[in-house]
């Protein structure tokens, strides 16, 4: 009774529930339970798949490129890997129970803390790809230079990194800048889209930083693919030399196109969103 009485008084609705731009419907029957499950299912096994056969390729391979390269594609899987487990674990926990987290949850901790998960395992991949798309391309225009400046150690660091610099940006909403709010059908929560400056320059924040990196991917892979083709069609006997370096550009390719897709559409939106707020008052 005193929980739902908090949430009847609009004084004291906590914001990630509270009225605001973003749409939100309780809707526990909305969606199939059990393609969700299948989905997580499989994406946890071939993920899982895929760190086990990287870990058998980096011990079997004597590529020094390509020993760094399984180093970031790890920390990729891994960041993947734990994304699905995280967020299919409280999108099935609601199918399975039908909570209402406006009841269960009136401090926002469980709400804040996937939204801090969808923003973190979001910009993740988005960050990795950029990075693998820049040692990429140090190493195939400028081979020598990478070669004595980078090591395994270095390798782990810039994926630390990584995580590091997208961990930070979620975090920000707690700091009071930007907020999460809960969705339809109130199974997660994400960046709460409202005409606040904090919110929309938060949301503005975090869809800069995911295009910029799938830009610099873009720009960074076209120019190592044509470098490639360039020196393989001159490399004449060293062309087996050059077999690894396409298999990764095909690899890293796969990776950008898979993260442009899922996540361009989203990020324009967030884009764009605060000069709509300004056309519509």
């Amino acid at each position: 009774f005193h929980l739902q009485t908090i949430m009847t008084d609009s004084n004291h609705t906590p914001s990630c529930y509270a009225n605001t731009s973003t749409p939100y419907t309780y809707a526990p029957k909305m969606g199939k339970a059990y393609l969700s499950a299948i989905f997580s299912i499989l994406g946890l096994i071939s993920n899982l798949v895929a760190f086990i056969v990287l870990i058998k390729s980096c011990k079997q391979t004597q590529n020094t490129s390509r020993s760094f390269f399984l180093i970031f594609l790890g920390g990729l899987v891994v960041t993947d890997f734990m994304g699905l487990l995280v967020t299919s674990s409280f999108v099935m926990s609601f199918y399975v129970t039908h909570v209402d987290w406006r009841l269960s949850d009136p401090t926002c901790r469980f709400c804040n803390f996937m939204g801090m998960s969808m923003v973190f395992y979001g910009l993740c991949p988005l960050l990795l790809g950029a990075t693998m798309a820049i040692e990429r391309f140090i190493g195939i225009k400028y081979p020598f230079a990478r070669s004595s400046r980078l090591s395994k150690g270095r390798t782990v660091s810039m994926v630390l990194l990584v995580w590091f610099i997208a961990g930070s940006i979620s975090l920000l909403p707690l700091t009071g800048f930007g907020s999460y709010h809960i969705q339809t059908p109130g199974s997660w929560c994400f960046i709460n889209i409202s005409s606040k400056r904090g919110d929309w320059a938060f949301s503005l924040l975090f869809s800069l930083v995911g295009l910029i990196s799938i830009t610099a991917s873009f720009l960074l892979n076209t120019v190592s693919v044509v470098t490639l083709i360039k020196v393989c069609r001159g490399a004449g006997r060293r062309q087996r030399s050059r077999d690894h370096e396409v298999e990764m550009m095909v690899q890293l390719i796969l990776i950008m196109i898979i993260a442009t897709v899922c996540w361009c559409p989203l990020l324009v939106r967030l884009s764009f969103f605060p000069f709509i707020l300004d056309v519509h008052k």
